[in-house]
Protein backbone atom coordinates (compact mmCIF):
# COMPACT_ATOMS: atom_id res chain seq x y z
CA UNK A 1 0.00 0.00 0.00
CA UNK A 2 2.71 2.52 0.85
CA UNK A 3 4.31 1.89 -2.28
CA UNK A 4 0.82 2.53 -4.44
CA UNK A 5 0.38 5.75 -2.24
CA UNK A 6 3.91 6.63 -2.69
CA UNK A 7 3.70 6.33 -6.56
CA UNK A 8 -0.02 8.16 -6.65
CA UNK A 9 1.79 10.93 -4.75
CA UNK A 10 4.69 10.97 -7.15
CA UNK A 11 2.23 11.01 -10.43
CA UNK A 12 0.04 14.03 -8.94
CA UNK A 13 3.17 16.06 -8.21
CA UNK A 14 5.28 15.23 -11.77
CA UNK A 15 1.15 16.47 -13.31
CA UNK A 16 1.00 19.23 -10.54
CA UNK A 17 4.68 20.86 -12.47
CA UNK A 18 3.55 19.79 -15.88
CA UNK A 19 0.55 22.14 -15.86
CA UNK A 20 3.21 24.72 -15.11
CA UNK A 21 4.81 26.70 -17.71
CA UNK A 22 8.76 25.58 -17.63
CA UNK A 23 9.78 29.12 -17.71
CA UNK A 24 8.06 31.92 -17.03
CA UNK A 25 8.85 35.08 -19.43
CA UNK A 26 11.60 37.64 -18.36
CA UNK A 27 14.38 40.03 -19.88
CA UNK A 28 16.38 37.09 -21.03
CA UNK A 29 13.40 35.09 -22.07
CA UNK A 30 12.17 37.60 -24.81
CA UNK A 31 15.81 38.64 -25.76
CA UNK A 32 16.32 35.51 -27.03
CA UNK A 33 13.00 35.32 -28.90
CA UNK A 34 13.74 38.01 -30.51
CA UNK A 35 17.48 37.53 -31.36
CA UNK A 36 16.01 33.93 -32.96
CA UNK A 37 13.86 35.86 -34.62
CA UNK A 38 16.35 38.69 -35.97
CA UNK A 39 19.03 35.66 -36.67
CA UNK A 40 15.95 33.95 -39.13
CA UNK A 41 15.64 36.73 -41.12
CA UNK A 42 19.01 37.84 -41.21
CA UNK A 43 19.31 34.36 -42.42
CA UNK A 44 16.35 34.59 -45.22
CA UNK A 45 17.86 38.35 -46.63
CA UNK A 46 21.27 36.46 -46.90
CA UNK A 47 20.15 33.67 -48.56
CA UNK A 48 19.91 34.34 -52.26
CA UNK A 49 16.24 32.77 -52.73
CA UNK A 50 14.09 33.65 -54.66
CA UNK A 51 11.40 36.67 -53.70
CA UNK A 52 9.17 34.05 -53.69
CA UNK A 53 10.92 31.55 -51.98
CA UNK A 54 11.70 34.38 -49.22
CA UNK A 55 7.96 35.12 -48.94
CA UNK A 56 7.60 31.64 -48.00
CA UNK A 57 10.44 31.72 -45.19
CA UNK A 58 9.47 35.25 -43.86
CA UNK A 59 5.86 33.35 -43.81
CA UNK A 60 6.97 30.42 -41.60
CA UNK A 61 9.15 33.01 -39.13
CA UNK A 62 5.90 34.67 -38.50
CA UNK A 63 4.14 31.35 -37.81
CA UNK A 64 6.91 30.67 -35.47
CA UNK A 65 7.46 33.56 -33.79
CA UNK A 66 4.31 35.40 -33.49
CA UNK A 67 0.88 35.14 -32.29
CA UNK A 68 -0.68 35.30 -35.79
CA UNK A 69 -4.42 34.80 -34.09
CA UNK A 70 -4.44 37.61 -31.79
CA UNK A 71 -2.40 39.99 -34.39
CA UNK A 72 -5.76 38.70 -36.73
CA UNK A 73 -8.08 38.67 -34.01
CA UNK A 74 -7.00 42.13 -33.29
CA UNK A 75 -6.97 43.47 -37.25
CA UNK A 76 -10.07 41.74 -37.32
CA UNK A 77 -11.10 44.54 -34.85
CA UNK A 78 -15.27 44.99 -34.07
CA UNK A 79 -16.48 42.93 -37.07
CA UNK A 80 -15.00 39.88 -35.34
CA UNK A 81 -17.83 39.53 -33.35
CA UNK A 82 -20.40 38.77 -36.61
CA UNK A 83 -18.22 36.93 -38.13
CA UNK A 84 -18.91 32.89 -38.30
CA UNK A 85 -16.35 30.74 -36.37
CA UNK A 86 -15.61 29.58 -40.40
CA UNK A 87 -14.64 32.98 -41.07
CA UNK A 88 -12.29 33.68 -38.53
CA UNK A 89 -10.63 30.65 -39.18
CA UNK A 90 -10.57 31.34 -42.83
CA UNK A 91 -9.62 35.07 -42.28
CA UNK A 92 -6.63 34.39 -40.21
CA UNK A 93 -5.35 31.85 -42.61
CA UNK A 94 -5.02 34.52 -45.20
CA UNK A 95 -4.05 37.57 -43.32
CA UNK A 96 -0.99 34.63 -41.69
CA UNK A 97 -0.22 34.71 -45.58
CA UNK A 98 -0.72 38.74 -46.39
CA UNK A 99 1.09 39.66 -43.70
CA UNK A 100 4.06 37.53 -44.34
CA UNK A 101 4.24 39.25 -48.17
CA UNK A 102 3.10 42.95 -46.52
CA UNK A 103 6.03 42.56 -44.16
CA UNK A 104 8.47 40.53 -45.78
CA UNK A 105 8.78 42.99 -48.34
CA UNK A 106 9.85 45.09 -45.79
CA UNK A 107 12.47 42.55 -44.72
CA UNK A 108 13.66 42.34 -48.22
CA UNK A 109 14.62 45.73 -48.09
CA UNK A 110 17.10 44.84 -45.53
CA UNK A 111 19.57 42.65 -47.99
CA UNK A 112 23.40 43.61 -47.66
CA UNK A 113 22.13 45.23 -44.06
CA UNK A 114 21.31 43.26 -40.88
CA UNK A 115 19.22 43.87 -37.44
CA UNK A 116 20.43 43.84 -33.97
CA UNK A 117 18.64 43.64 -30.10
CA UNK A 118 19.71 46.86 -28.49
CA UNK A 119 17.54 46.45 -25.38
CA UNK A 120 14.73 44.85 -23.47
CA UNK A 121 12.62 46.53 -20.95
CA UNK A 122 9.30 44.87 -19.10
CA UNK A 123 5.77 47.01 -19.47
CA UNK A 124 2.71 45.49 -18.15
CA UNK A 125 2.81 41.60 -18.29
CA UNK A 126 5.03 42.03 -21.40
CA UNK A 127 8.50 42.74 -22.64
CA UNK A 128 9.62 45.65 -25.21
CA UNK A 129 12.13 44.30 -27.35
CA UNK A 130 13.97 47.17 -29.30
CA UNK A 131 16.59 46.53 -32.56
CA UNK A 132 18.09 48.94 -34.70
CA UNK A 133 17.81 47.73 -38.50
CA UNK A 134 21.36 48.91 -40.66
CA UNK A 135 20.99 49.29 -44.09
CA UNK A 136 23.45 50.23 -46.85
CA UNK A 137 23.35 53.73 -47.84
CA UNK A 138 20.50 54.83 -44.98
CA UNK A 139 20.19 55.87 -41.62
CA UNK A 140 19.76 53.30 -38.85
CA UNK A 141 16.07 52.90 -37.81
CA UNK A 142 14.44 51.06 -34.88
CA UNK A 143 12.38 48.24 -35.25
CA UNK A 144 10.61 47.29 -31.48
CA UNK A 145 8.71 44.05 -31.18
CA UNK A 146 6.30 43.74 -27.87
CA UNK A 147 6.96 40.17 -26.51
CA UNK A 148 4.13 37.75 -24.66
CA UNK A 149 3.49 34.12 -23.12
CA UNK A 150 -0.07 34.90 -23.25
CA UNK A 151 -0.38 31.83 -25.40
CA UNK A 152 1.64 29.66 -23.08
CA UNK A 153 4.68 29.91 -25.36
CA UNK A 154 7.13 33.43 -25.83
CA UNK A 155 5.53 34.97 -29.31
CA UNK A 156 5.50 38.50 -30.63
CA UNK A 157 2.00 40.41 -31.03
CA UNK A 158 3.14 43.87 -32.00
CA UNK A 159 6.09 45.26 -34.04
CA UNK A 160 7.10 48.25 -34.68
CA UNK A 161 9.03 49.50 -38.06
CA UNK A 162 10.53 53.05 -37.48
CA UNK A 163 7.43 53.95 -35.30
CA UNK A 164 4.44 52.29 -37.39
CA UNK A 165 2.67 50.38 -35.36
CA UNK A 166 1.83 46.96 -37.10
CA UNK A 167 -1.41 46.25 -34.58
CA UNK A 168 -2.96 49.60 -35.51
CA UNK A 169 -1.97 49.64 -38.91
CA UNK A 170 -3.60 45.98 -40.07
CA UNK A 171 -7.13 47.21 -38.22
CA UNK A 172 -7.01 50.25 -40.26
CA UNK A 173 -6.45 48.45 -43.34
CA UNK A 174 -9.20 45.76 -42.96
CA UNK A 175 -11.41 47.49 -41.74
CA UNK A 176 -11.32 50.07 -44.63
CA UNK A 177 -11.24 45.98 -47.21
CA UNK A 178 -14.79 45.42 -45.23
CA UNK A 179 -16.09 49.19 -46.08
CA UNK A 180 -14.97 48.39 -49.73
CA UNK A 181 -16.84 45.02 -49.57
CA UNK A 182 -19.70 46.42 -48.30
CA UNK A 183 -19.19 45.03 -44.68
CA UNK A 184 -19.03 41.34 -46.06
CA UNK A 185 -16.17 39.58 -44.39
CA UNK A 186 -15.89 36.82 -47.48
CA UNK A 187 -15.59 39.22 -50.11
CA UNK A 188 -12.92 41.01 -47.59
CA UNK A 189 -11.46 37.52 -46.76
CA UNK A 190 -11.16 37.18 -51.02
CA UNK A 191 -9.66 40.11 -51.32
CA UNK A 192 -6.94 39.10 -48.59
CA UNK A 193 -6.24 36.09 -50.40
CA UNK A 194 -5.32 37.81 -53.45
CA UNK A 195 -2.80 40.09 -51.58
CA UNK A 196 -1.06 36.72 -50.25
Amino acid sequence: MQRRQFLTSLGAAGASLMALPAFALDENSASKLINSLVNDINKVIASGKSESAMYSSFERIFERYSDTSYIAAYAMGVDARRATSAQKRAFSNAFQGYIARKYGSRFREFIGGRLEVTGVKKVKKWYEVSCVAYLKGQSPFEVTFHVSDRTGKDLFFNMFIEGVNLLLTERTEIGAMIDRNGGDIDKMIADLKKLS
